[in-house]
């Protein structure tokens, strides 16, 4: 039983691991917006490095040996590549790409959607029983989406089509990362499989958009701390901090207190980019928050909660 300084400790560390992520997309439409690196090329680099600096950590601490011997498991080492590919650069690529055509508000807010789409998916191929708050869920999912995307009107899209294409796709990507990940997870723990799925995806998506092919020499200040950021805060100890929140929180608490990343990107959008943040706007992502607590609050703890946590396990 942790201690109530180490909760403190825990929540302190949730709320900014998620801060990060939700800042990290804020910094990515900025670069998108002042500079000509492409989406292609920002994954590429995030996920490459990323990993390898994960999975640098991992072989200097206790679990060094697990990094190499998650591949002498072939049934896992396949599951490895296909979770690399589909699953982790899947969400990478579809979130950057939501935020390149759209802002990083709306994307991350979409991409919230994915618990309610386990949750349906859970309840087709009957793995959970249906609940009330499965209804509440999807009620509150369903109208604050319109909300979001509508500003309360069906004749005017705050974002453009490919934005929203891109931004369903990101949480649908993210639904299969969840459900995939599981018995990897289980197995061989989170750190492991996120740097091994970060490393995979980047060497993919190499051979798409190389990580050299990019003109650095009129870069600024500012591209370059942009990079960092991304790459240092809103991944590596974006998720660092997260996982280690879980020492000390309960998964339900932690995947609450994650809802600060979607608030973190609204904020620093309208704040540091001027983005424009309609009433009903803001109302479609308080629906779109309540949808996220009421699911996190679910009474059936096994499958929902484990899959809750493994969500927000992500970025």
């Amino acid at each position: 039983m942790a201690t109530q300084k180490q909760r403190m400790y825990g929540f302190f560390m949730v709320i900014v691991g998620a801060a990060f992520w939700g800042l990290s997309g804020t910094v990515a439409q900025h670069l998108f917006e002042t500079s000509d690196v492409s989406v292609e090329w920002l994954v590429t680099v995030r996920l490459l490095l990323s990993g390898l600096l994960l999975l640098m950590i991992i072989s200097a601490g206790k679990n060094r040996r697990a990094v190499w011997e998650i591949w002498k498991d072939q049934k896992s080492a396949i599951q490895l590549i296909v979770f690399g590919i589909v699953g982790m650069l899947g969400v990478q690529y579809t979130f950057l790409a939501s935020i390149g055509t759209g802002n990083a508000a709306v994307a991350t807010l979409l991409q919230y959607l994915a618990p309610v789409m386990i949750v349906l998916f859970m309840l087709v191929t009957r793995k959970n029983s249906f609940q009330s708050a499965d209804i509440c869920a999807l009620v509150l999912a369903m109208g604050g989406t319109f909300l979001l995307l509508t500003n309360g009107s069906i004749n005017n899209l705050t974002v453009s089509p490919l934005s929203v294409i891109w931004g369903l796709l990101s949480a649908a990507a993210l639904a299969f990362y969840t459900l995939y990940s599981s018995s990897l997870l289980k197995k061989w723990g989170s750190a492991l499989v996120i740097g091994w799925g970060m490393l995979i995806g980047g060497i993919g998506m190499s051979f798409i958009h190389p990580p050299w092919d990019v003109d650095v020499q009129g870069w600024t200040i500012s591209e370059n701390v942009s990079v960092g950021f991304i790459v240092i805060f809103g991944t590596l100890l974006g998720f660092y901090m997260y996982l280690t929140s879980l020492k000390y929180l309960f998964p339900q608490e932690a995947s609450m207190l994650g809802c600060s990343e979607p608030v973190a990107a609204v904020a620093s959008s309208i704040l540091w980019l001027g983005v424009s943040f309609g009433l009903y706007q803001a109302a479609g992502a308080a629906c779109i928050l309540v949808m996220i607590f009421v699911l996190s609050q679910k009474k059936s703890a096994g499958k929902s909660a484990t899959l809750k946590k493994q969500t927000n396990i992500q970025r």
